[in-house]
Formats: C-alpha cells, structure tokens, sequence
C-alpha cells in the first residue's frame, strides 16, 4: 500500500506543563494525516461532503504512545490505508520525530461512510481509487 506524509513543526500550545506533547494532539495530527493523505490523492473532505453528502463517521480510534514529542519538534505523520471497502475504511499512521526517525506512536482510525441522514452509505464510485477500493 502506498503511504503519504505530512510534515510540521510542534506548536508551543500543543504541549503540557511538563513540555511534553499532549496525548489528545496525536489524535489531532492523525486527522491531519488522513485529510492530507485524501488530498494528495485529488479528493477534498470538503467536496465529497458537500456534493454527494457523504460522511466519514469516526468509529474507532486507537494511538499507542512509544516516545514523547517536544515544543519545536519536526514531525511526521505517516498515513496509510490498512482496509477500505465501499462501506468502511481504516486508515493507519506512524508518527516519526522527522530528525531522528524515532517512532513517536502509532494508530489507526476506522471510518464508516454515511450519508446526509447519517445512515450507513456506500461510498459513489468515483471516489473507490481514492481508498484503494478494486471492484
């Protein structure tokens, strides 16, 4: 599977007293990977919203913290699509102190596809290259 990173530097507002990154960022970053992931591959959350009324419901979300991040800190998110069907997608991320490659932590989030009733929906056809979909 192909993977997409983006990049950025820590926000001072981002950390806790002790300095540290706090934990609900990593959230935060992962949602910033997934739509940055969607871009780079031509497809707007925006534009799919708007124009076929379909929304992508959080269902789940795991992160496991391996080491902390600081203020200033480069930082990469590295997103991949672990399973995708016209119903449901699961993205996964590595997030890497950019200097050091040093693994920082990693999760998942799965996405059920819904529509402007927020009713299960199948994902339109157009958007199925974007998720990896082959039918």
């Amino acid at each position: 599977m192909s993977y997409n990173e983006t990049r950025f530097r820590v926000r001072y507002a981002e950390t806790d007293q002790m300095g540290i990154v706090y934990h609900a960022n990593y959230l935060i970053w992962m949602e910033l990977g997934r739509v940055e992931y969607c871009r780079a591959r031509g497809l707007r959350y925006r534009d799919i919203e708007e124009q076929d009324g379909i929304r992508m419901a959080v269902v789940e979300a795991k992160c496991r913290f391996v080491s902390p991040a600081r203020y200033d800190d480069e930082i990469i998110v590295r997103t991949e699509i672990e399973k995708a069907h016209q119903r449901l997608v699961r993205f996964g991320y590595r997030i890497l102190h950019a200097e050091e490659n040093r693994l920082l932590a990693e999760g998942t989030t799965t996405h059920l596809f819904l529509d402007r009733n927020m009713r299960p929906a199948r994902l339109p056809e157009k958007y199925l290259s974007c998720f990896g979909i082959v039918r």
